[in-house]
């Protein structure tokens, strides 16, 4: 028994030793790291990072961004109201089983990535321990998930989510969404809000990606990035957690107006994506324009509410 034990002993040093070994050669925070990154103490991003993080500024923002959003939600629903379409005229297609699948898995991964990515930010606030590491693995494994159907998406939706310049009338209007009242909207397949939507959780998805992983692996040894940057491995990896917190709170953001307006503020749009079709009269309304695209290709016939509605130009 005790040969075992010294044998389990030495097998334990041996492998700490080693491991040691690896960090202060290998390691460009942990080993000769730690001389270079002392002269960016306070320097390049050290008084931003340091100040934001340890006062707690970039929790409370995307916190507090939250807030004034589902604040704005509410008093949108009770001052304006949902805006409800007709179920009993025509279906139009719009989105096919791997578009719906890959939105799927888009969807589960932020609803995952949000609650979580907040709940690390407030760490403190929860105790630290075993439900904030859980949350931590959670929002790995979420962020795996997303990098999954990133690449798909973009390309299934990139060409229609290239501005146009009917979108600045949207914008204007706020997509109609202020006024109770329903008629045409300049909006193709997809509407300027989609849209900025789009390119958030895409590109600003990528950076996420990359400026999580950056956090996640802290030590990884790859000296041509210092070299491109210009910057020791502590100036990257502060300004991949600068980085990745307000775009976390920018995406907290916008995945909530995307629910919100899904969900409630248009009665029953949320079923597109899961059953692939529009109801006529919300294609009609809300994406005018891809109305229009789709009778001259002779994809559906004029719709009846042609009568009901003006037609923009």
């Amino acid at each position: 028994m005790k040969k075992l034990l010294f044998l389990f002993g030495f097998s334990c040093f041996a492998f700490g030793s080693e491991f040691l070994e690896k960090l202060q050669h290998d390691s460009p925070v942990w080993a000769e790291g730690r001389i270079q990154n002392i002269d960016s103490y306070y320097n390049g991003f050290a008084s931003f990072f340091v100040n934001w993080q340890s006062n707690g500024y970039f929790a409370w923002l995307a916190a507090g961004a939250i807030i004034a959003v589902v604040l704005a939600f509410v008093g949108h629903y009770a001052i304006v109201g949902p805006k409800t379409f007709s179920h009993h005229h025509g279906k139009v297609y719009a989105f096919n089983a791997i578009e719906r699948l890959v939105h799927l898995l888009a969807a589960v991964a932020w609803v995952i990535l949000v609650p979580t990515g907040l709940i690390i930010m407030f760490g403190d606030e929860f105790g630290g321990g075993f439900f904030v590491r859980l949350c931590k693995n959670l929002h790995g494994l979420a962020t795996i998930i997303f990098a999954i159907s990133l690449i798909p998406m973009f390309l299934f939706w990139f060409v229609r989510m290239l501005p146009a310049t009917y979108d600045i009338k949207w914008m204007f209007m706020v997509g109609g969404y202020l006024s109770k009242n329903k008629q045409p909207i300049p909006a193709g397949k997809f509407n300027a809000g989609q849209k900025a939507w789009f390119w958030v959780a895409t590109v600003g998805g990528f950076f996420m990606i990359l400026t999580g992983a950056s956090m996640f692996y802290l030590d990884y040894n790859i000296s041509s990035l210092r070299e491109i940057m210009g910057m020791s491995q502590i100036e990257i990896l502060r300004l991949s957690a600068i980085i990745h917190n307000i775009l976390g709170a920018a995406c907290a953001v916008f995945l909530l107006v995307h629910i919100y307006m899904a969900v409630f503020a248009i009665k029953g749009s949320i079923h597109s994506i899961i059953t692939g079709y529009k109801e006529e009269e919300e294609v009609y309304i809300l994406h005018h324009y891809w109305y229009q695209e789709l009778v001259r290709k002779g994809q559906i016939q004029k719709s009846t509410f042609e009568n009901q509605y003006k037609n923009l130009a």
